[in-house]
This record gives structure tokens, C-alpha cells and sequence, in this order.
């Protein structure tokens, strides 16, 4: 599976957060919605839209669900258990990716390495980079997807901390996205790009798509 993901030419990280948003809003919406384990079968409606400047990745999710949790409010706690989406990502052919996890109210978590253990976690300085906005709302139809929120963020090339780039045109990426609850009602884990593994676990570069950078 391969990922297009556009280059918007008059926008940086300076630019506001919430310019970036309405602009990820005309972007193509990617579905994030692949149930591999089957013993966690509940599944939210989640999708997001990416693009890219020459000094930033933009990204936003579109998130539906029964309930919503957020218990995590510092940099680097584990947001994976409350209402979360993520994004994991690596360049070129190195072992090595970022994983970025944020909760419904943005906070992130963000590490370095080459698996699941001994990674790595991102100073909280660079963390504090990260723009975000969001955006909740309750539906009407309560129990079908009753809470929605969105989740806009701008990620400057300075948290890729082990990689000195100046520009990220030209770059060779692989990622996934993903959706997960850990400790909701109805724990869940969905995947953009599929995970053949025998439990939930996000951490399986192998099975990361390819991410294209438009010129």
C-alpha cells in the first residue's frame, strides 16, 4: 500500500495551526480502519488527511466513537490508554522509527528506536513544538458514534531529533496510523496498513506502508 501525501507550497511551521487544519480538510481522507486482531472487533470510524511543507508534516484525524478517555496531561505518559490516535513513521531504509501518540486532547508521547523495547523517549523541549487544535463534539445519536473529535497537529522537523534534515523534500518515508483505547469501555486497535502479528502490538515496521512525498 502506498500513501500520497501532498506538499502545500505557502504554508510552514510558523503558519497557524488552525490554517493547517482547514487546509487538511480539503485533503484526501484516509480510512484507518482495519481490525486486525479479532478478539478487540469494536471499531470506531477514524480517518485522517496528511500533507507536508518544506519544514513540516501536517496531519490530521477525524475520530468517532462510543466513549472518549483523557487521563494523560504531561509529554510522554502513556496516552495509549486513554482515546488515542497514532503515527508511526521511519526514513529510508533505516530499522529505526518515531512513534507518536497522541490523546483526544493532544497531549504526546514520542519515542525513537527500533522496536518496542528500550525506546527511546523524545526530549519533553521538543515535544512542547508540536502545534495541535482540537475539536469536540456530541452527536445526537447517542450510542452510534455518539462523541466526535478532531485532532489537528503540526510536527516541525525538529522532533525528528536523530536526523539533521533541512528540508524533507526528497525524503523516502514508511509509516502507519492508527487508532487505539487501551483502557476505554471497549478496548480497540486499528491499523491503516495491516499487522500480521498474533497480538495488538503497533510496533511492526515491516509492516509499515509507503509514504510518497509529492514534489
Amino acid at each position: 500500500m502506498e500513501l500520497t501525501v501532498a506538499f502545500l507550497e505557502d504554508v510552514d511551521k510558523s503558519s497557524p495551526i488552525e490554517h493547517m487544519s482547514v487546509l487538511l480538510d480539503e485533503q484526501e481522507k484516509h480510512l484507518v480502519g482495519i481490525v486486525p486482531w479479532p478478539d478487540y472487533d469494536y471499531k470506531p470510524d477514524v480517518h485522517f488527511a496528511i500533507a507536508y511543507s518544506t519544514d513540516c508534516f501536517m496531519l490530521k484525524y477525524y475520530v468517532k466513537e462510543k466513549a472518549i478517555k483523557a487521563s494523560c496531561y504531561k509529554p510522554n505518559e502513556p496516552v495509549h490508554q486513554d482515546s488515542c490516535v497514532e503515527f508511526f513513521i521511519g526514513f529510508g531504509t533505516e530499522l529505526e522509527y518515531y512513534n507518536f501518540g497522541f490523546n483526544c486532547i493532544g497531549t504526546c508521547s514520542l519515542g525513537f528506536g527500533r522496536g518496542r523495547e528500550n525506546r527511546e523517549l523524545s526530549p519533553e523541549k521538543l515535544i512542547r513544538l508540536i502545534k495541535s487544535q482540537v475539536r469536540l463534539t456530541q452527536q445526537t445519536n447517542i450510542g452510534h458514534g455518539d462523541i466526535s473529535w478532531e485532532l489537528t497537529l503540526m510536527l516541525p522537523l525538529d522532533v525528528f531529533y536523530h536526523h539533521s534534515f533541512t528540508s524533507l523534500k526528497g525524503q523516502q518515508c514508511h509509516a502507519n496510523f492508527y487508532k487505539c483505547g487501551d483502557e476505554l469501555p471497549e478496548p480497540h486497535f486499528l491499523t491503516w496498513h495491516n499487522i500480521e502479528c498474533d497480538d495488538p502490538d503497533f510496533h511492526h515496521p515491516e509492516f509499515f506502508g509507503e509514504i510518497k512525498l509529492e514534489a
